[in-house]
């Protein structure tokens, strides 16, 4: 008997893109940052900032999107 389930693992392409996307947001994040302190802000200090303040919605909104594309 084989198991249907409404939640199927993600192809190793996807989480590849959804890699891709969030490293996207974050750059994004890193420049508007950056302008704001007007000097580089470098990536992994964008990185620690962009993961607390904005991952998870990021990851709800993003998850959400792709239900519907």
């Amino acid at each position: 008997m084989s198991e249907t389930t409404s939640d199927p693992k993600p192809s190793a392409i996807s989480l590849y893109q959804e890699f891709l996307d969030e490293r996207e947001e974050i750059l994004r994040h890193k420049w508007l940052r950056s302008e704001e302190a007007q000097g580089d802000l470098g990536f992994e200090a964008a990185l620690a900032d962009w993961a607390i303040h904005h991952r998870e919605q990021w990851k709800k909104d993003y998850l959400k999107s792709k239900k519907k594309g």
